[in-house]
C-alpha cells in the first residue's frame, strides 16, 4: 500500500552547478557572502521545504518554518565546522525548527496528544494548498499520528530514501533504533490506512 502512495512523492531532480564546497567557500568570504547564502537557498530550499511540510503538514506553517530555518542558518553558518555534511547540519535545523513549531502550535490549540494528532489532521484537511487525493490525504492523517521522532525517521526514509547512517548523524540515534523505528512506524501507518479505508 505505502509503495503505491510513493509516487506522491516530490523530488527535486535538478542538477546543481555548485558543489556545497564552492558555496561554503562563498559563505566564508564577505564579498562573496550574500551570493553564497543566495545559492544555498536556491539549491535546499525545496527539499527543506518538503522536509518541514511532512513534520507540519500545513503549506502556510511549513512556509513560516522553512524562513525561520534560513534565519537560524544565516546567523550560524560562521559556526558550522564541516564534521557533516552541509545537508545533514541543515536538515538537523530545519528538524529542529518543524518539531518546536509544531508542538508550540499544538501546545496552543489543544490539552492532549491525541487532541493534537487530531487538531493536525484537520489543519491538513483545511490547507487550500493540500491537492493529494484521499488516500494520500489517509497517508498523511496516519503518519500525523505518530510520535515525532517516528514521523521523522519514516518521512526521512519514505519520502527522501535516506541511508539509515546519514539520519543516525542527523538524529544522533543507532541505526538500529532507526530501523526499528522505521518498522513500527510503517506498520503503525499501513493499520491506520487500513482501518479508515475499511
Amino acid at each position: 500500500m505505502l509503495s503505491k502512495l510513493k509516487s506522491y512523492q516530490v523530488l527535486n531532480a535538478t542538477a546543481t552547478p555548485y558543489s556545497d564546497e564552492q558555496i561554503l567557500a562563498l559563505l566564508g568570504s564577505e564579498p562573496t557572502y550574500e551570493r553564497g547564502f543566495c545559492l544555498l537557498m536556491k539549491q535546499y530550499k525545496e527539499r527543506l521545504y518538503w522536509h518541514i511540510r511532512r513534520i507540519v503538514l500545513v503549506h502556510q506553517d511549513a512556509d513560516d518554518v522553512l524562513q525561520n530555518t534560513f534565519i537560524k542558518i544565516n546567523k550560524g553558518i560562521h559556526r558550522f565546522q564541516g564534521n557533516s555534511k552541509l545537508y545533514t547540519w541543515l536538515y538537523r535545523i530545519a528538524t529542529n525548527e518543524a518539531i518546536s513549531h509544531l508542538k508550540s502550535s499544538t501546545k496552543k490549540a489543544t490539552t492532549s496528544l491525541d487532541e493534537g494528532a487530531d487538531w493536525l489532521a484537520g489543519k491538513l484537511r483545511a490547507d487550500p494548498w493540500f491537492d493529494g487525493d484521499a488516500l494520500q490525504q489517509k497517508l498523511q492523517e496516519a503518519i500525523a499520528q505518530l510520535p515525532d521522532k517516528q514521523k521523522i525517521v519514516f518521512n526521512l526514509r519514505y519520502y527522501q530514501e535516506m541511508p539509515y547512517e546519514e539520519m543516525s548523524e542527523l538524529l544522533g540515534t543507532s541505526v538500529g533504533a532507526l530501523k526499528a523505528s522505521f518498522h513500527h512506524a510503517a506498520k503503525k501507518i499501513e493499520t491506520a490506512i487500513q482501518n479508515a479505508t475499511g
